[in-house]
């Protein structure tokens, strides 16, 4: 098996922002899922989300594992490999192509509060599912094409499996689609 991630609590944690409220902290858990990658191997990465949440996010990725989708990593944002000026880096996430969950952040363009910046959302291999609006593709050079393994569709089931746990899926938004992201409030 090829590892990943193996960050222990505190390293999940590694320069969060001290604005991040500590309720929000310590809502969340660090939760070790299995994957193919792209290499068809089997990986072990971590994810950080709600609590609440944390079943939801081990069933999708059992499943996941049964049906052999690939992820090409699944890393906390904490790993400094996507740091910005010693902050995490939602860009360089996208761009890496890095399945993840809690990054405390507001949503681009916005102050409100990301559901990532309260682990109520995951993203799934942003650079195979990415951000589309009004012409601009995030991350930049990324394409939706659902011919590649690892793409997301409304009948994938894996969205199916997200749905039927109760959560929402950004390629259903209109005008928008955020092929990537999945939330849950």
């Amino acid at each position: 098996m090829i590892i990943d991630s193996a960050m222990s609590r505190k390293e999940a944690f590694l320069n969060l922002s001290p604005d991040c409220p500590r309720e929000i902290i310590n809502a969340q858990t660090l939760v070790n899922v299995e994957y193919y990658g792209p290499d068809g191997e089997l990986h072990r990465g971590q994810i950080v989300i709600d609590k609440r949440l944390a079943n939801d996010v081990r069933a999708v990725f059992t499943l996941m594992n049964e049906i052999k989708f690939p992820i090409e990593r699944a890393v906390p944002a904490a790993d400094p490999e996507f740091f910005k000026n010693n902050k995490w880096d939602d860009e360089i996430l996208m761009d890496k192509n890095i399945t993840s969950s809690f990054n405390y952040r507001t949503i681009a363009g916005l102050k409100k509060l990301s559901n990532h910046a309260r682990g109520r959302a995951i993203d799934i291999n942003p650079r195979l599912n990415p951000y589309i609006h009004k012409g601009i593709t995030e991350p930049s050079g990324a394409s939706y094409d659902t011919s590649r393994s690892g793409t997301l569709t409304s009948e994938h089931p894996v969205v199916l499996k997200f749905k039927a746990l109760g959560w929402k899926w950004g390629g259903d938004w209109e005008p928008l689609k955020d092929y990537q992201h999945f939330e849950k409030d």
